[in-house]
């Protein structure tokens, strides 16, 4: 596989647009995905995006999101190369400042109360439970392939979370259950002088919009319930659902939220190293990755 085929994505997408040329400027290039700014011949300019499996079906969200109502950027075209997705956005220029956490819960609001799509991923309690058990699954294969050998407080920790599962999975269909955007950040929402627009559907699903809320302030920093729980009846406040603030498995809103949505980044973390990323030399970083937001879980669900 072509390691970043993006000279080849970029002329589909010139032929689909009708458009001879275009000048490339970089914004944010890693190695799974990439976004740049490109100037036509005729002056207009656009939004190129590209990005590889499992990042490679953001074109078909964006649009079922705009058909749907939500306030994202249009996708002028769209084509697929070699397992990588490249695509033509509209260009939303420049920000005119940074979201806040009332610009967070006035998008939330918005997306979690959007019609489901049905061609979207379903995360329900069923798969929700499931994550500690896929995650266990997945460090068993690199535990085969000699990688993650000094891991067994993994396990064990992975052990404990799977065996409470069941009781803290409780409540996952409460609402807002539907739209999940799933990399909610401040960064993901753009304020510009046309308004918001949320970015960065790649991998948008159907289950609890407390996840997104819970994603707002970030992993960096350790979890805090209170300021989560502040975020939530701001998102009250602001039209979203009452049952946001429900208890939920036992646990308060925040704590749920907040330790789910840890362990469904520990189960992304650990597929990553075994599936996309697969690169030995990464090991070290998502090892110690995956043991905060475990001793995050832990101490969140009460385990």
């Amino acid at each position: 596989m072509n390691a970043n085929p993006s000279a080849e994505l970029l002329d589909s997408l010139l032929t689909a647009s009708g458009q001879i040329g275009a000048v490339r400027e970089e914004v944010r290039v890693w190695s799974m995905s990439g976004v740049e700014r490109v100037t036509f011949p005729d002056g207009t300019t656009a939004v190129f995006k590209y990005a590889k499996r499992p990042f490679d079906s953001e074109d078909r969200a964006l649009r079922l999101a705009h058909t749907l109502g939500v306030p994202v950027p249009r996708v002028r075209a769209s084509a697929v190369w070699d397992g990588w997705l490249g695509m033509f956005l509209e260009d939303l220029g420049s920000a005119v400042r940074e979201a806040d956490d009332l610009d967070g819960v006035a998008a939330a609001v918005i997306l979690h109360g959007t019609r489901s799509a049905a061609a979207l991923d379903v995360l329900d309690q069923e798969r929700l439970r499931m994550l500690p058990t896929r995650a266990l699954e997945h460090l068993e294969q690199l535990r085969k392939a000699d990688r993650w050998q000094d891991a067994d407080d993994i396990v064990d920790a992975l052990e404990r979370i799977s065996g409470a599962a069941q009781v803290r999975s409780v409540g996952t269909t409460l609402e807002p259950f539907g739209w999940v955007h799933s990399e909610f950040h401040p960064t993901s929402l753009h304020i510009g002088r046309l308004g918001w627009h949320l970015l960065d559907f790649a991998r948008a699903f159907t289950g609890p919009g407390l996840l997104d809320l819970a994603s707002w302030h970030g992993t960096i920093d350790p979890p805090d319930p209170a300021r989560l729980r502040v975020l939530l009846e701001q998102y009250v406040s602001a039209g979203g659902t009452a049952d946001a603030l429900a208890p939920r498995g036992g646990l308060t809103a925040e704590h749920w939220s907040l330790g789910w949505h840890r362990m469904w980044a520990v189960e992304w973390f650990i597929e990553q190293s075994v599936r996309w990323i697969n690169n030995p030399a990464t090991d070290p970083a998502y090892i110690k990755a995956v043991r905060r937001h475990l001793t995050d879980v832990l101490h969140l669900m009460e385990i």
